[in-house]
């Protein structure tokens, strides 16, 4: 049996995550990143690369920036705040998500605080951050998990408000007594697909705040971004847009596989 599961997970799951279960699918998208490649590359012979570089340009400033270490340096330092920003605010954010749609009382007790801290962008937050934590990774971190927070707060609450009551009855039907209970065995899985949609979502949200997250000199892609469009270097700051990129497809494709696997039983 464990066999399977692992081939079912490194073959179909992974695949489907790539893209890979459909080549016609694949040969679209294929076709259509070499066409915007071509566009770009017509557009820029018209600007001059101060304002739109070649994709030719930017891949040698790429190459550069790798080979000399200052981007694997700077990619690794971003990673150092992203993973941890990325994991408190989805784990804060579906339990908070979760516990609030589930109890009547905590959401009367916290509606108001909600909806003051809710329009709050993290980019005001900085002030506090670096009060908070100081000019490191920490203060990154604290950004970061602001901003995912409230998208996996959202799409947890919205989804244990769409479980059935029907599904509920059921279950007290069945057995299931006390609200713990009732969350772990029929909340939880009646709304795991909301929530995992929820988490995807975050985990490309956070690597976007990655930029807002660094703009106070914490080291990582985000400032070489910021330091490059100072400069005028356009080639470069795409250089390292494209990192963030990348980062985010393959942490997308890891986690649809994962999704994949975990929502098998609704197959």
């Amino acid at each position: 049996m464990a066999t399977d599961t692992g081939r079912e997970f490194g073959g179909s799951g992974l695949q489907a995550g790539l893209g890979l279960d459909d080549p016609r699918r694949l040969l679209r998208g294929f076709a259509g990143l070499v066409g915007f490649v071509v566009l770009w590359y017509l557009v820029s012979l018209t600007q001059p690369p101060i304002v739109l570089p070649s994709p030719v340009a930017v891949a040698a400033e790429f190459r550069g920036q790798f080979l000399s270490g200052t981007m694997p340096e700077a990619l690794a330092s971003s990673i150092r705040h992203w993973v941890p920003g990325t994991i408190a605010g989805t784990g804060l954010g579906v339990g908070a998500g979760v516990a609030l749609a589930w109890s009547g009382l905590l959401d009367d007790v916290t509606a108001p605080l909600v909806r003051v801290l809710r329009p709050v962008p993290p980019l005001a937050l900085i002030g506090f951050a670096i009060a908070w934590f100081g000019l490191n990774h920490a203060g990154a971190a604290f950004i970061i998990a602001v901003g995912g927070f409230w998208i996996n707060f959202y799409a947890s609450y919205g989804a244990v408000e769409e479980v059935s009551d029907d599904l509920i009855d059921v279950g007290r039907t069945l057995g299931v007594r006390g609200d713990l209970d009732m969350v772990r065995s029929v909340v939880l899985p009646a709304s795991l697909p909301g929530i995992l949609t929820g988490v995807r979502t975050g985990l490309g949200r956070c690597w976007m705040l990655v930029i807002a997250a660094e703009i106070f000199s914490v080291p990582g892609i985000g400032r070489e971004i910021l330091r490059a469009s100072n400069n005028l270097r356009v080639d470069r700051a795409i250089a390292y847009i494209l990192v963030l990129s990348l980062m985010y497809l393959l942490v997308d494709v890891a986690f649809r596989a994962v999704q994949r696997r975990v929502l098998a039983w609704q197959a």
